[in-house]
């Protein structure tokens, strides 16, 4: 059978910014073998597959493949997906405006988008879990040995320090001293492998309070061990990372917003805006949105 697909820079408001992603806007038909053979040969970071609702919950079911594996959950795909149906007309936008809950193997996602014409869209999709801390982290000297840093480069103290994370996808979130530590970074997988390869958060999240934008809270970078070594643009990090933030800046209640600046090493700026509803000093409710640019649009044989 013959399948339409579209590719996207997500997080960006540019072509060739961002992170790309494929999406087969109806996937009805396709196999979970072939999904991820589709995946493989696309070879971006992810790939997302819809298919109509499986309970009432949802408008769309997404499924998301990595390269190598399949996702319950990634943010880039969220906000791309949703980008895309709007183009092609399967969500429909009013006033420039509309909204979708897609389901994805977390939960129902909604999501809001905003655009059209040729402006990029935007989208904004609240996480379907909050943040949750899992596992204590290696020592930060094996952390720091392991991104092939001085530990020196590693912040581990009473405001900042390494901590595992997820709202869905789980992370080692790792704080450096400084943007230049972020950029030296260069993962060693044989410390990986016998440091973190088994733990509850496998995927590393790095970065630095300092930016290379003006008005951004930080710089980060992604490396994970499942089909990219390293991801331009992580929206499920984002959306734990806002665990992180709140409990280390500790804000008033009502609605904390933040701004992650990530890709600058890989050649593809990405910017992701992140929102946390505090209550109690807790997240209540966290969202994630960016830009996205629609860049080509085909079909493939299956």
């Amino acid at each position: 059978m013959r399948y339409e697909f579209w590719t996207a820079d997500v997080f960006t408001d540019r072509v060739f910014g961002g992170n790309p992603l494929a999406v087969v806007p109806d996937a009805s038909g396709l196999k979970p073998e072939q999904m991820q053979l589709i995946a493989r040969e696309f070879n971006l970071s992810e790939s997302s597959f819809v298919f109509p609702p499986e309970s009432g919950d949802h408008d769309f079911r997404v499924r998301i493949f990595m390269p190598t594996r399949e996702l319950p959950f990634a943010g880039h795909p969220t906000v791309g997906t949703a980008c895309v149906l709007a183009a092609a007309g399967r969500v429909k936008l009013e006033r420039g405006e509309g909204k979708v809950v897609l389901g994805e193997g977390v939960g129902a996602v909604p999501v809001t988008i905003h655009g059209g014409g040729d402006k990029p869209y935007f989208a904004q999709f609240t996480a379907a879990q909050l943040p949750q801390w899992g596992a204590s982290p290696p020592p930060s000297e094996i952390l720091a040995a392991m991104l092939s840093l001085d530990a020196p480069d590693v912040l581990d103290d009473t405001r900042d320090e390494p901590q595992a994370i997820s709202c869905g996808m789980p992370f080692m979130f790792v704080p450096l001293a400084s943007l230049e530590a972020v950029r030296r970074a260069r993962l060693n997988w044989e410390w990986w492998n016998q440091y973190l390869s088994s733990h509850w958060a496998p995927q590393v999240f790095l970065f630095a309070f300092e930016a290379e934008t003006r008005g951004v809270t930080a710089h980060a970078r992604m490396f994970s061990p499942w089909g990219v070594s390293e991801d331009p643009a992580t929206g499920s990090a984002a959306a734990a990372f806002a665990g992180y933030l709140v409990r280390r800046e500790r804000p008033a209640d009502g609605t904390a917003r933040w701004m992650i600046e990530q890709g600058f090493e890989m050649g593809r700026p990405s910017f992701i805006q992140i929102e946390s509803d505090v209550n109690d000093g807790k997240p209540s409710s966290v969202r994630v949105g960016g830009q996205t640019v629609l860049v080509t649009r085909g079909h493939i044989d299956v």
